[in-house]
């Protein structure tokens, strides 16, 4: 019989590419479905909402201007990283969420598959969102989508990768950056999704990532002047959205607020859609 100690994770943040601890030093305890302990996770604070979004900004301009090819391909690689630690994610969700291994199963395929969905867009959005307009006069006219710039998420609820998934990964496929607030009770899959992104060629601050108490760090995030899009997918509370919704409305921040959604159903072009917007150019013919 081994005397041998398991060694237990830290779980940290995800900030610029790296794992801090809340600068607050708070931790909160998860508990599994259960309720046994499971781990402790950061309680990040409204200074990690503006390192997050510091991050996001700066990461911004290059992730934008980096090729759709090469978004694509660094997409696709999150996916092949996940793939090679599925059973890891396995028992994460299913610790997290509870239920039966093929329901865990499910949703961590569900998020790998719809990874290699997204990986397919980046070079695709222009052709589908943009075009060449028919115009009266010797002149071009062309529209063409383009990322609105630092996204703030707050995760769905109910299940914790495949809503992390299905909300981040639309908005980078653009070129946008993110910041996401993990799902409360159940941010480890989160935290570890993390870790995945470390080590699939994402340049740091493309996707941050926080753990927390989201009626605290939503009304930061809606509020922030650096953020362009607000997704509200995992506020439950009607009262919080509006506050945020508010906050939001004083720094002309576009909010997303959709009703209750089906995670596993086919996300379609509605999130790619929403995080754009149209630019619009007037040239001259034979000039």
């Amino acid at each position: 019989m081994s005397d041998r100690l398991a060694i237990r994770k830290t779980y940290k943040l995800y900030l610029g590419g790296k794992f801090p601890r809340s600068e607050s030093g708070r931790t909160y305890l998860v508990k599994t479905a259960g309720g046994a302990p499971l781990a402790n996770a950061a309680w990040s604070s409204r200074k990690d909402v503006r390192d997050a979004v510091a991050a996001a900004r700066k990461a911004q301009a290059g992730w934008a201007g980096a090729t759709p090819y090469l978004r694509g391909q660094i997409l696709y690689r999150i996916a092949e990283m996940l793939e090679g630690r599925r059973a890891q994610f396995i028992t994460e969700v299913k610790q997290a969420r509870g239920g039966t291994v093929k329901a865990a199963t499910t949703e961590v395929d569900t998020a790998i598959d719809r990874l290699v969905w997204y990986a397919g867009w980046p070079d695709k959005l222009v052709q589908v969102l943009g075009g060449a307009n028919p115009v009266a006069g010797p002149y071009f006219n062309h529209s063409t989508p383009e990322p609105v710039g630092v996204v703030a998420v707050i995760a769905p609820q109910s299940q914790p990768l495949l809503g992390l998934v299905s909300t981040v990964i639309p908005a980078i496929v653009s070129g946008n950056t993110v910041v996401v607030v993990a799902a409360e009770d159940k941010p480890l899959p989160a935290i570890s999704f993390g870790e995945v992104l470390a080590t699939s060629d994402v340049p740091g601050g493309v996707v941050n990532i926080l753990s927390g108490k989201a009626a605290e760090l939503a009304p930061w995030l809606a509020s922030h002047s650096d953020v362009n899009a607000l997704d509200l997918s995992g506020v439950e509370d009607a009262d919080l959205a509006v506050e945020c919704e508010k906050s939001a409305a004083a720094t002309l921040t576009r909010v997303r607020r959709p009703a209750a959604e089906d995670l596993s159903a086919s996300p379609g072009l509605d999130r790619l859609r929403s995080l754009v917007e149209i630019k619009t150019v007037w040239h001259p013919a034979g000039v």
